[in-house]
């Protein structure tokens, strides 16, 4: 929607940039205040404020308040999806935790991976199932989490873990037909699903090739001894009955998305089956979350024990402070900062979609266009930037996707060189942003502020780098071929 008769005034590059350069700003200085920290509530009044002069603006131009607030519930719909998917999560990781699902994945991880390769191992683990699943998301909140657990164990760096999970889990999101953005990407600029994932080779596998050899370069020596480590196992013994069995859920949880099960059904049966694990082989363990119980017959200790751990999360006592930081975590309560900051980004995105401030902006960058390469950091440049303002990788491939696609034909140019780019910058970098829906979740998920892992999820960082050098190179541009990709368009 833009504003047209009813207008009071145009809409000029000065009234379009004022939301944004007013965010900018208090960002700066939320970041500058609150620090890491700022994500925890500093950003999300930042996005609020930011908001308001959206409206403001909007205004100005002739768009009442009534269809400003629709922009603004329009805009936090599109993330209840991810709402929802991010509250089954948190209910994932606390049964998950208290079934010895994780405690499982850890007590055998730290006998299997080797800390010298750990980052490269991670990644390239992550990237295999992601594949397989077609979901960064599914893969961050299972291997990722005890992957984040066996780091810790070998007292490895959180971030650059983290950082080489994500690379992982994108890199295969990115390539399997089953993604969601790699099918969004292919159907908004009308090219074969197929062809676009063959074409997205040229500047995914070079970069992730690279990413892999840094994380190999940056190695990891344990900082735990053979001792710490021998210490570690057995207190998750003791805390719990740990056994193969223990990995049923994770092995679930994947099949039931390689079988298209819907994510969010998929995570809250697999937080379930944690439960049912938990009733077998945890019983001691539940008793103890439940706390005072005094009263209750077994069956109604279980009950609040397992309905803890869906709410609250699990709270280990071992008297191992390293493992009972590890292992006290999840529960829908977790999730309630990042739910909060999602909605209030998609709300200031749908502000700016619906004051016609956002398609003004992305218009406007088209006039600097001149070659192909221009055009490829046009592209790149439009998706981060939608990814920062929009909060929500689906509207930063949908929108350039449709709004460039003539273009890159006047340039004689396939579309397939656009929906490639499109997958470069606005899937990549999603997770790099701490108020954009994936970038909210992957630090929720794996325990990581974004910013803190953002500089070494590398492939995520390469990606965009490398497509704008092929396009100023004219390295893996197609041409256009009229009659192919308008039968498939149609």
């Amino acid at each position: 929607m833009s504003p047209t008769t009813s207008n009071k005034h145009e809409l000029t590059l000065a009234l379009a940039l004022t939301p944004i350069v007013f965010l900018i700003s208090l960002l700066a200085c939320s970041v500058y205040l609150f620090g890491p920290d700022s994500s925890y509530g500093a950003n999300q009044i930042a996005l609020v404020m930011a908001t308001c002069v959206a409206a403001l603006v909007g205004r100005k131009v002739g768009v009442p308040w009534k269809k400003a607030q629709e922009g603004i519930i329009s805009g936090i719909v599109i993330g209840l999806g991810p709402i929802l998917i991010l509250l089954a999560v948190g209910m994932l990781i606390g049964t998950w935790i208290l079934s010895g699902t994780v405690p499982a994945m850890i007590y055998y991880g730290v006998q299997i991976l080797n800390p010298s390769i750990f980052y490269a191992a991670s990644a390239m683990i992550c990237a295999i199932v992601a594949i397989s699943i077609g979901s960064s998301w599914t893969v961050a909140g299972t291997l990722g989490i005890g992957l984040m657990g066996i780091a810790g164990s070998f007292d490895l760096s959180p971030s650059i873990t983290a950082g080489a999970i994500i690379s992982g889990a994108y890199f295969g999101d990115k390539l399997s037909p089953m993604s969601d953005t790699t099918n969004l990407a292919s159907a908004s600029t009308g090219v074969d699903l197929f062809d676009h994932i063959r074409h997205m080779l040229w500047t995914t596998v070079p970069s992730f090739t690279i990413a892999l050899i840094v994380f190999l370069i940056i190695g990891g020596s344990s900082g735990s001894t053979p001792t710490e480590i021998e210490a570690l196992k057995v207190s998750l013994q003791s805390e719990f009955n740990i056994g193969i069995h223990l990995l049923l859920p994770l092995i679930l949880m994947l099949g039931m998305v390689y079988k298209k099960v819907p994510a969010y059904p998929a995570i809250v049966i697999s937080a379930l089956s944690g439960v049912v694990l938990a009733v077998l082989f945890q019983p001691d363990t539940v008793e103890k979350l439940a706390g005072d119980t005094q009263g209750l017959s077994t069956p109604f200790v279980m009950l609040k024990g397992i309905w803890i751990s869906l709410f609250s999360g699990y709270t280990s006592n071992s008297g191992n402070e390293f493992l009972d930081a590890l292992l006290s975590k999840g529960g829908m309560s977790s999730m309630l900062n990042p739910v909060w900051l999602i909605m209030v980004a998609l709300g200031f995105g749908g502000m700016l979609e619906h004051t016609g401030i956002l398609s003004f902006l992305l218009k406007l960058a088209l006039k600097g266009v001149t070659s192909t390469g221009s055009l490829v950091l046009t592209t790149v440049a439009t998706c981060i930037g939608t990814n920062i303002l929009a909060a929500d990788q689906f509207i930063a491939v949908a929108l350039p996707g449709r709004m460039y696609k003539d273009e890159y034909e006047r340039h004689g140019l396939s579309r397939l060189n656009l929906s490639r780019t499109l997958e470069d910058s606005a899937t990549l970098t999603s997770a790099l942003i701490p108020w954009n829906t994936c970038g909210a979740y992957m630090s929720a998920t794996l325990g990581v502020a974004t910013f803190s892992y953002a500089p070494f999820a590398f492939f995520n960082l390469l990606c965009p780098v490398i497509a704008v050098i092929y396009g100023f190179n004219n390295i893996a541009q197609k041409p256009l071929e009229v009659e192919h990709e308008t039968a498939v368009a149609s």
